[in-house]
């Protein structure tokens, strides 16, 4: 693979980085950039200007409002977004149940929910984990048994990123008791506002409201809107995690913390010198930047074999250990750049409009909140020791 831009790809860097000079709204990027909170308006905000510049839905068909761009420009796209402080794009709708629309639902579906993607009206959540089915997802217990024209759903789903915004829910449901774990799972669409759904907060260590519970108590779900075949879910799932798993390794934003994290190490001092100057840290610093050019690498191949027209399997899998180990990686060197400084957290301190005095540097403030946040990564998306087994399984044939 060259790895050197050609002209038409650097004229659509140059295309990008207008379109960020021009469109991305400071506070937005001033929040990304410094750790600062994000608010469910600050996210439908950027995302209006993406789809009115027909950049929204890069993994799309045109045919349904996507943007045909090869490999290489969605890669230019993450990196510069990134590196300008875009937000990231909330993917349950736009990047995991519309794939599965586009290829296993049918018209009537696609042509109902796909343009509410596209113009925000409808806000999706995950309904995959259960208290006792994370990794173990095929063991899930949440019922789902027909009654005529509709499903009656009842159990719990949990780890519901962000469910407090969503009005709609894909989910995961037993359909089928009476075979092999895998082949009774159906995967149906649930409007949030019926009647029997009940979200409630998980509050995390960091102390934010990120991540929910929702409860299914005989909740009526239209028939129509099972995707595909009854008790093939398991087979759509599988074909979402892929999507899931190769956005979890997060190369753009890893490269973006990454020159964040040298800032403020040549900011702070250790024995009167910059830290960046430290042999020990500088060291660490180079093992992850030569991880993260390795990983990009990858992103890259994995990404021009989707455009080819293939799907990642334990690629995506090899990518989502890697880049969530460097995620990890970045955010605990973040952590002891700032020293005892990350210990006390000053909640205060994220919000934008703070105007008292810091504990430490103003841009560190998130530091031990985005490390504790970003130990998940390694969990969700199917646990990394799940996604090694993956791999020596399909790749190593063990």
């Amino acid at each position: 693979m060259n790895m050197n831009y050609t002209v038409e790809e650097l004229a659509f860097r140059d295309e990008v980085r207008r379109f960020l000079d021009d469109k991305l709204p400071a506070d937005i990027a001033a929040k990304v950039k410094r750790g600062r909170r994000m608010t469910k308006e600050d996210h439908e905000r950027w995302q209006q200007i993406l789809s009115k510049q027909g950049w929204y839905a890069t993994h799309w068909p045109e045919e349904y409002g996507g943007v045909k761009w090869t490999a290489v420009q969605k890669h230019i796209w993450d990196e510069e977004s990134c590196a300008y402080g875009a937000p990231r794009t909330i993917p349950f709708g736009v990047n995991m149940v519309a794939p599965v629309i586009i290829k296993f639902g049918n018209e009537q579906q696609k042509q109902q929910y796909l343009p509410r993607i596209l113009s925000g009206e409808d806000w999706w959540c995950q309904g995959y984990s259960e208290p006792g089915a994370g990794s173990d997802l095929a063991s899930l217990k949440t019922r789902a048994v027909r009654d005529g024209d509709h499903y009656i759903v009842n159990g719990q789903k949990t780890w519901t990123t962000l469910g407090q915004h969503a009005n709609m829910i894909f989910c995961l449901v037993r359909t089928n008791t009476e075979v092999k774990a895998q082949e009774g799972i159906s995967f149906l669409l649930i409007d949030m506002d019926t009647p029997g759904v009940t979200v409630r907060p998980i509050i995390t260590i960091e102390g934010e409201h990120e991540v929910n519970e929702v409860f299914f108590d005989d909740v009526k779900v239209p028939v129509e809107n099972l995707v595909g075949e009854e008790d093939k879910g398991w087979t759509y799932a599988k074909y979402l995690l892929t999507y899931e798993r190769t956005g979890l390794a997060g190369i753009g934003a890893s490269k973006a913390a990454l020159s964040h994290l040298k800032t403020i190490a040549s900011r702070n001092l250790k024995n009167g010198r910059p830290l960046i100057e430290d042999a020990t840290f500088s060291q660490r610093i180079a093992k992850i930047e030569i991880d993260l050019m390795a990983a990009t690498i990858s992103n890259l191949r994995i990404i021009a074999a989707v455009a080819g027209g293939g799907v990642p399997g334990a690629e995506s899998s090899m990518l989502k250990v890697r880049g969530t180990e460097i995620r990890q990686a970045i955010t605990d060197l973040a952590r002891r750049a700032i020293g005892p400084y990350a210990q006390p957290f000053v909640e205060e301190e994220l919000d934008l409009d703070y105007d008292g005095e810091f504990l430490s540097d103003e841009d560190g403030a998130a530091f031990s909140a985005h490390y504790f946040n970003m130990r998940k990564l390694s969990i969700f998306g199917g646990s990394n020791e799940i996604q090694k087994n993956i791999v020596t399984k399909m790749i190593l044939g063990l």
